[in-house]
């Protein structure tokens, strides 16, 4: 996770390890994108990041 200068908190999506087989290709490539993290947990991701 990284806290950007905006505030928000940018990850990487979970689910590429293994069992990519029978995805197609579309799939994996989306599954592979960042993403910010919900408005929801926001201040409970900030808290965590707290270095």
């Amino acid at each position: 996770m990284k806290l950007l200068a905006s505030g928000k908190v940018k990850h990487k999506k979970s689910g590429m390890r293994h069992l990519l087989s029978p995805w197609k290709s579309k799939g994996k490539r989306q599954a592979g994108a960042t993403v910010y993290v919900h408005s929801a947990n926001m201040n409970q991701t900030r808290r965590l990041l707290n270095f």
